[in-house]
């Protein structure tokens, strides 16, 4: 009897699982190239941020993942990372993506941002550079973007 259960449960096993070909199954990641930011002129000490980042996606198979986040000191490196599928119901029409990052204000120097924006003719990392200096206080008139 224990085992006819176990045949049983391996048959049933078998006919459930995925299968290779699934219509949706996952090559990896890749890194998009950044097409625009929006990111404050300034930064408040201790108070947290959105920042607004858009990247071209170029087919419905590419579906955001995360991002690539180094710290060097008051440097951050930021890149988005896609995970890729192989679909053959993939719409090959490049899109306009927006994702946010929140950002939290630790330091008190101004922050240089290095967004990548993919490689030149030579091979050579491209990025979007923006310095956001930190104040010690909010102005009155303005209110804090993230709560």
């Amino acid at each position: 009897m224990k085992r006819y259960a176990l045949l049983v449960f391996i048959l049933m096993a078998t006919l459930t699982s995925c299968s290779i070909d699934d219509d949706n199954n996952y090559v990896g990641t890749e890194v998009m190239p950044i097409e625009s930011i929006e990111i404050p002129d300034h930064f408040v000490y201790g108070e947290s941020y959105e920042i607004m980042i858009t990247y071209n996606r170029p087919s419905t198979c590419y579906q955001f993942y995360n991002f690539l986040y180094d710290i060097n000191g008051n440097e951050r490196t930021v890149a988005v990372i896609n995970s890729v599928y192989s679909n053959t119901e993939c719409i090959e029409e490049p899109e306009s993506v927006t994702v946010s990052l929140n950002f939290m204000v630790t330091g008190s120097e101004t922050y240089l941002f290095k967004f990548y924006q993919g490689q030149d003719d030579e091979g050579e990392d491209q990025y979007y550079l923006a310095e956001v200096p930190v104040v010690s206080e909010r102005p009155n008139d303005e209110t804090p973007l993230l709560n």
